[in-house]
């Protein structure tokens, strides 16, 4: 507002030079000081340009009829008028915009018109009818390409403020994502150690007839699984601090379930394990995700299965299937507190895009099965 009101007084100020220096039309009768009127009430408009731009054409549209009915047409006036439109088409409505194009390019045809046919003359239609065009139709045009960029910028700007936007979301969503895969592989990695400590250590608290060579011996295997699980833990650490695929000679792979099988006999379980056709490479993913199926399965079958369990890997053209059969200790067809590691099973698969099912099997038995692909049809 203030730069406008300084703008207003210097607009005036060079206003009131021109008309000493004789910058209008003389009629008789009309003071000398009269076309400072009209030349004031322009700068009025400027003034308010941007806080009220129709104002600010109205004042501009009085002062000119006011300019060209009584004392002129005088060279101020009309230069500051030019301001007052540009000001209304651009800071005013955008209908107003396009409302003022026509209208001033009407009234710019129809001025050279009149003067062509008053003076007869044809060339002074196309003189004034310019004349005309660059008092009304130009700050209008200009103001209306100047509106077009400014909003085109804001539109851009918003979009920007979008895509960042969006930015974040999947920036936080990834973090997420990789929390919760953090997570399920800490779970995967250490429970099945647990489960054996666990189950280890409450015989030897509740049986009171072992000798001490049997104690000595589950007390040498819940040290072994104690050592392995943190020794898996800090491998999970150190690829977790690497860049790129540095690590994937320490990575879990489905060949090495065997593993989990003899830690599983360790804790005391009957198990079984078959491989059905000929074991080839798979993909990484495929890789983790069976051997994380395959140990959270036999976790939940000592936690909450019976003393056996059965264990079928099959490879065949195109996919790998990880089946995993045990018995329910008298829990019916249900298998409880099993509800975490179920859905971190079934999202493995999903991932890699495999199926995943488990439920009951025949009399009082669970079954876990996983179908992933592995994309060789050989």
């Amino acid at each position: 507002m203030r730069r406008d009101i300084l703008g207003a007084v210097g607009a005036f100020a060079v206003g009131v030079v021109l008309l000493v220096g004789g910058a209008y039309y003389h009629r008789s009768g009309v003071p000398a000081w009269f076309p400072g009127v009209p030349l004031a009430i322009t700068c009025a408009g400027v003034a308010v340009r941007r806080s009220a731009p129709l104002m600010s054409l109205a004042l501009g549209v009085v002062a000119l009829s006011l300019d060209v009915a009584y004392s002129g047409p005088s060279l101020p006036t009309a230069l500051v008028f030019t301001d007052n439109l540009y000001a209304a088409a651009l800071y005013g409505p955008a209908r107003l915009s396009r409302w003022l194009l026509g209208i001033t390019t009407a009234a710019a045809v129809i001025i050279g018109a009149v003067i062509g046919v008053i003076d007869r003359n044809w060339w002074a239609l196309a003189v004034f009818g310019v004349q005309a065009a660059l008092v009304l139709v130009v700050p209008v045009t200009t103001a209306m390409v100047l509106r077009q960029q400014r909003d085109q910028a804001v539109a851009e700007r918003a979009r920007a403020e979008q895509v960042a936007h969006l930015a974040e979301l999947d920036r936080s969503a990834a973090i997420v994502a990789e929390r919760t895969r953090m997570a399920r592989e800490l779970h995967d990695m250490i429970a099945n150690h647990f489960s054996a400590i666990a189950i280890q250590s409450t015989a030897v608290l509740s049986r009171k007839d072992l000798d001490a060579a049997a104690v000595q011996q589950i007390m040498a295997s819940i040290r072994e699984n104690s050592v392995q699980g943190m020794a898996e833990m800090r491998t999970m650490i150190g690829l977790l601090r690497q860049e790129g695929e540095d690590g994937d000679a320490t990575r879990p792979r489905l060949a090495d379930a065997g593993g989990l099988v003899e830690r599983a006999r360790q804790a005391g379980m009957e198990m079984v394990m078959t491989i059905e056709g000929t074991p080839y490479d798979v993909p990484v993913s495929v890789d983790l995700a069976g051997y994380r199926i395959v140990q959270e399965a036999l976790t939940n079958a000592m936690k909450h299965g019976d003393d056996r369990a059965e264990l079928t890997i099959t490879y065949a053209p195109g996919q790998v299937s990880v089946v995993v059969d045990n018995p329910l200790n008298g829990a019916g067809t249900q298998l409880p507190g099993a509800g975490a590691g179920l859905v971190g099973m079934r999202e493995r698969a999903t991932l890699v895009g495999g199926a995943f099912e488990a439920g009951p099997y025949e009399e009082k038995g669970w079954r876990v099965r996983a179908t992933l692909p592995t994309g060789n049809e050989q």
